[in-house]
């Protein structure tokens, strides 16, 4: 049982394709730099953040972004290893997330390809 979610909840509900911490990039007019969020990558495509883990299923999502369509790569731009961007579809925005390392990254790319090209 995954405590903190719907799942346990719900049994017949998916179990999302990918989930952990990211850091992503705020360019707020006020804040600027990097927050520590919890993702979650559901089957339906959807990407959700939470500010912590245990927000997940108690919390609505900070933010709800459409990985369908939408162009996901690596990014140096930023002099930051571990960087890569999303650009969705809909909206003007480019979110940019730094994993922990290689291997996360590549997993979070491997995870948001298969939702962007479904």
């Amino acid at each position: 049982m995954i405590v903190g979610s719907d799942i346990s909840r719900y049994p017949n509900t998916p179990k999302p394709t990918c989930r952990g911490y990211l850091h992503k990039r705020t360019q707020s007019a006020i804040l600027k730099g990097w927050r520590k969020r919890w993702f979650v990558l559901k089957h339906n495509g959807y990407l959700h953040y939470y500010k912590r883990k245990k927000d997940e299923g108690k919390c609505r999502p900070l933010e709800v972004t459409k990985l369908e369509g939408a162009e996901i790569g690596v990014d140096t731009s930023l002099g930051k290893p571990f960087v890569f961007k999303c650009i969705p579809q809909a909206g003007n925005r480019i979110f940019y997330f730094c994993a922990t390392s290689n291997q996360e990254m590549k997993r979070w790319l491997e995870a948001m390809d298969k939702a962007v090209h479904p």
